[in-house]
Order: structure tokens, then sequence, then C-alpha cells
């Protein structure tokens, strides 16, 4: 998701600044282009002017004068330019027929060139020449040059539209390579897990930032293996060493019980036993779960018939929910096979079932289903107990987490809270899921689901 999410970001920025800079190119173009005409302008006014001097040199300063020889000599060109002639009095001695009532404005000695706009004619780019007492001003409209910078703006517009969507394109298609190694380190990232520690992230390529991150989460993974294969080895070690010890102190317990001389040492007695027996119970299952996570536990895969399992399974079901007050049926089964180890997942439902009628109320129905998917098989237990919060859907599978007893129970053992994660180990070691939700037909209680390939095998 998050890496979507940049791919679009960078598909939008890198349009973005494709656009801008079209825009910023042809505004530029733009602006080089109106300078260069008004330059061409310029020179055409000023070759025009030098001719208008030679023509009026030694002329008498009359308008009759400056007339008769601009248009003996020059009639045409009146007609293409708006031509002005006065004196160094400012008095216009001659004003081409065009220019109307129009006057074009004196300009100061500094200014050779100006754009005008006037009356009558609109703009006018004119330039003014000074020579032998003569103000020779020649100008042209800049109708035509403007309609041509609007053209231009028109064309440059459907340029920056195709600049944009050629952009956004061109954006998805660099940002889906350059985000290729982030996706891939993304993809790892995601596969490494509790189970799964000794993947690493391949490491794109030298001397960039992203060799250097995958190098910094490979280390980050490298010390996380590190502390679970430490802990897992302490867990295993210690409930190994553990064992002989209380089954010692079990057995003299015991015999020591035979001996007792009064009731109050037996009932001392029967809570030591009895605090022994959730020792080594809790032991077993932390080796159980060690071996599993170890990968040292040998999956004795085979065929089972799945009707078999769940009908075997279900006598015990049965017996365990009339003895905690509650019902056990078995709501639906396939027929079919799934391959793998009958007791590890007769373990499992077995798990299942036990967390169930603790939280099931007295006379609640637990239920399991078996149904056959296109891809495997779906295996589900509910009960009618109180469901769990959604943040705690998934927590509860972790190691002492326990689900809360159902209001009004009284007794009952609270478990270790390791049955759901020996679930979810032997769920992993069949090469399936498990997960919990909380049930959706509008009754309370939990639902807890595996899923399992048809052909299950070691993970």
């Amino acid at each position: 998701m998050i890496a979507r999410t940049l791919t679009w970001k960078t598909t939008v920025r890198f349009a973005v600044l494709v656009t801008a800079t079209t825009l910023l190119v042809l505004a530029a173009g733009g602006w080089l282009l109106d300078r260069q005409m008004r330059r061409g302008l310029t020179l055409l006014h000023e070759g025009e002017a030098e001719e208008l001097r030679d023509m009026l040199r030694g002329a008498p300063a009359t308008p009759e004068a400056v007339r008769s020889r601009v248009l003996r000599d020059s009639a045409g060109d009146a007609e293409w330019f708006f031509i002005q002639i006065h004196d160094e009095a400012g008095r216009v001695l001659f004003r081409s027929a065009n220019l109307g009532e129009a006057v074009m404005p004196d300009l100061s000695p500094k200014e050779h060139e100006r754009m005008v706009e006037l009356p009558g004619v609109g703009g006018v780019q004119m330039t003014e020449i000074r020579a032998e007492g003569w103000h020779i001003q020649v100008g042209s409209p800049l109708r035509l040059e403007r309609l041509l910078l609007a053209d231009y703006a028109r064309v440059s517009a459907v340029l920056a539209g195709a600049a944009a969507l050629a952009g956004l394109g061109l954006g998805y298609g660099f940002s889906r390579v350059t985000l290729r190694p982030l996706r891939a380190i993304a993809d790892t990232a995601r596969r490494i897990g509790g189970d799964n520690l000794r993947e690493r992230i391949p490491v794109p390529g030298p001397g960039d930032e992203l060799a250097e991150l995958a190098r910094v989460l490979n280390q980050t993974f490298d010390r996380l293996e590190t502390s679970f294969e430490q802990v897992r080895r302490f867990t295993a070690d210690a409930s190994h060493e553990l064992k002989t010890p209380l089954a010692l102190m079990r057995l003299n317990a015991e015999r020591l019980r035979a001996r007792a001389s009064n009731v109050a040492d037996e009932a001392a007695l029967d809570d030591l036993i009895e605090a022994t027996g959730r020792l080594q119970e809790v032991i077993g299952k932390l080796l159980f779960l060690a071996r599993v996570e170890g990968g040292g536990l040998a999956l004795a895969s085979r065929p089972v018939p799945v009707q078999g399992l769940v009908a075997d399974f279900a006598e015990d079901a049965s017996a365990l929910l009339e003895d905690a007050g509650g019902r056990f049926e078995v709501s639906g089964c396939d027929a079919g096979e799934l391959r793998g180890d009958a007791g590890l997942l007769r373990q499992l439902l077995l798990n299942l079932v036990s967390n169930a009628a603790r939280v099931t109320p007295q006379g609640g129905l637990v239920s399991m289903e078996a149904r056959r998917t296109p891809q495997g098989w779906r295996l589900a237990v509910t009960d009618e107990g109180p469901g769990l919060p959604q943040d705690q859907l998934e927590r509860v599978f972790g190691r002492f987490v326990r689900y809360s007893t159902t209001p009004g129970r009284g007794e009952g053992s609270p478990g270790h809270g390791l049955g759901l994660a020996i679930c979810r180990g032997i769920a992993a070691l069949h090469g399936g899921e498990i997960r919990a939700e909380n049930r959706d037909d509008g009754r309370s209680g939990l639902r807890v689901v595996i899923t399992l390939p048809a052909g299950a095998s070691p993970a």
C-alpha cells in the first residue's frame, strides 16, 4: 500500500515537473518570439527611415516639399508602414494616410523605439531616428503579431496538455522502475516473521540509498534472528532441564501424601502435586512449541480421511463439552482427504474446542464444520462466548495470551495461554493458516478458522 501510494505520488510529481518545465519552455519561446518579431520590425523601420532620410536630404522644411519627396519616391512604402515626419520644433510635416487622425508621439532623445496605442489604429511598434533636423518615425501595426502570439498561446496550451498526459504515463513507468527495488524490499520484509527469520532482503546495487536501506534492514533482521534464537533456545533448554526436577518433586510429593498423618498435610501435598502437574503441562507445551518453531518436529504426513478425523474427534469433543455443561455438534463435514499428521490435527482441534468450552455459557453450543474449498480445506470451530475486541483477534495467538472466561461461569481453569500458539504452529507445519473472527450471524461468539491445502505438507 505504501509503495503504491509512493508510486502515484512520484507519478504526479513527475507529471507536474514535466508540465511545468514545458510551460516554462513555451513561455520562454513566446517571449523570444515576441522579441524577435519586434526586433525584425525595428530593423525594417530603421531601413525605411534611412531611405526617407536620404530622400529628404536638402529638401525645404515645408509640408508640401516633404510630402512631394516622400510620395514621389516611397508611395508604396507609405501603405505598408505608418510614417510621420516632423522638424525640431515639433511641427508635423508629413503623416501617412493610414494613420488617419492619430499622431505618433515624439520620443525622447534617449529612446529609439516604443510600442504605443493610437486611437483608431491600435497597437503600433514605432521607431524614430533623428538626422539633419528631421525626426523620422516609422511604425507597423501589432495586430498580426498579436494574432500570431494568440495562435502560439493556443498551440502551447495543447502542447502543455499533451505534456501533462505524457508526463503521467512516463512518470508512472519511471516510478515503477525506480521503486521496483523498494517494492522488493517491502515484499521480502513482509515475508520475514517469527517463523521465517532466515530470509534476507536482496541488496539492489552498490553505493546507492536503497542498497544502504537494504543493508540496514538485513542487519536489523540479523539481530532479530539472534534474539529469537536465544529466546527459543532458552525456552527449550530451560523446559528440558526442568522436566526431571519436576518429575522428582511430584514423585516425592505423592510418596509423602501416602504417609501423611493428617488432613491438612494431605491437602497441602495435593496442592503441590496439582501445581507440579500444571508446571509439567506448561513445560511440555513450551517444548512442543520450541520444536515446531525450531523445525525440530518431523511431520508424519500421510493421507487423512477428513470425515474419519472429524468423527473420531467429535466423540472426545462431546465429552469435553458435556463435562463443561455445554453441547457440541458437527454442523457439516465434506468427504475427501487432506495430507497431514492426524494426531497433530486432532490436537489442534481439541485445543480449539477446549478454549471454546471455557468461554461458552452453560448449555451453550460449540459447533464445528469441515468444508472443501478450491484451495483445500476450511475447518471452523464456533462458540457462543462473548467474542473478542477487533484488536485482539490476532493477539490471542501469541504465547501466554488468555481468553477472558464468560461472566457467571465461576469454576474452570483459565488455561496457560499456549493453546492457540500451538494451534498456529501446527497449522503452519501443515502449510496452512489460522485466524479468529467474531461471528457475523447476529449472535455473540468467536469463530476460529483453519485453512489447509488439500495436499498439506511441511511448511
